[in-house]
């Protein structure tokens, strides 16, 4: 296969629309995600401030979308999508349907990490006179900072194959040039290619997010 200028740009503007469903989907799946995942975790049967009611509202609407595939979903949103952004295709309407389905996952990513923390530490800034707020911005996320960032690593990855997934339905990026090439075309070569950048990016993004929790992990 020969990359010739056109080729090349076409690429160029895939990689550029895949990094920015990625990492938007990911900071506005982190808006609501976070604050999920430090209700799951504060209202847990275990956790400071336990209250069934929420905790299972939580748990119910954590459980029903993360239980639906992302392709699915992606297609029963579509006229949601069309609703908030005056269209249903492209990266910035892809990024609808993964922010939906990525809070929830991120939700419980944050629970688990937050769950992680020595409940010895809690008690011990309780005692001290720590308000249930002081115990989950300067006793919980502190503590579990390395988790943290290691969870949003893995959120990351995750975030960025379903953006690819979304190629199917002209989501647009990396994953809308294989489908529409390599699917469609049968220009295999084209596919192969975009499959690897996909590959380089994942393998980016890991790198980062894992060199700087090992930072965060040795300032402790």
């Amino acid at each position: 296969m020969t990359i010739d200028g056109t080729i090349l740009n076409m690429l160029l503007e895939g990689i550029r629309d895949t990094v920015y469903m990625t990492l938007a989907s990911t900071l506005a799946g982190y808006a609501l995600g976070l604050p999920m995942g430090i209700l799951l975790t504060v209202t847990d049967k275990d956790g400071i401030r336990p209250n069934k009611v929420i905790y299972g509202i939580l748990d119910v609407i954590s459980n029903i979308v993360r239980s639906v595939p992302f392709l699915i979903l992606l297609i029963v949103l579509i006229p949601f999508t069309r609703w908030l952004v005056g269209k249903s295709y492209g990266s910035t309407a892809t990024i609808v349907p993964l922010v939906i389905t990525a809070a929830p996952y991120i939700g419980r990513l944050v629970e688990s990490s937050l769950k992680e923390v020595d409940p010895g530490v809690v008690e011990a800034a309780r005692s001290m006179g720590a308000t249930d707020l002081d115990i989950v911005f300067r006793v919980l996320l502190v503590e579990a900072r390395t988790s943290l960032i290691t969870g949003a690593t893995i959120a990351l990855g995750t975030i960025l194959g379903y953006s690819a997934m979304a190629g199917t339905v002209g989501g647009g990026g990396l994953g809308d040039i294989a489908v529409r090439y390599g699917y469609y075309r049968y220009q295999t070569g084209i596919m192969v290619v975009t499959v690897l950048l996909i590959i380089v990016l994942f393998q980016i993004f890991q790198t980062i997010g894992m060199k700087i929790a090992k930072r965060i992990e040795k300032r402790k």
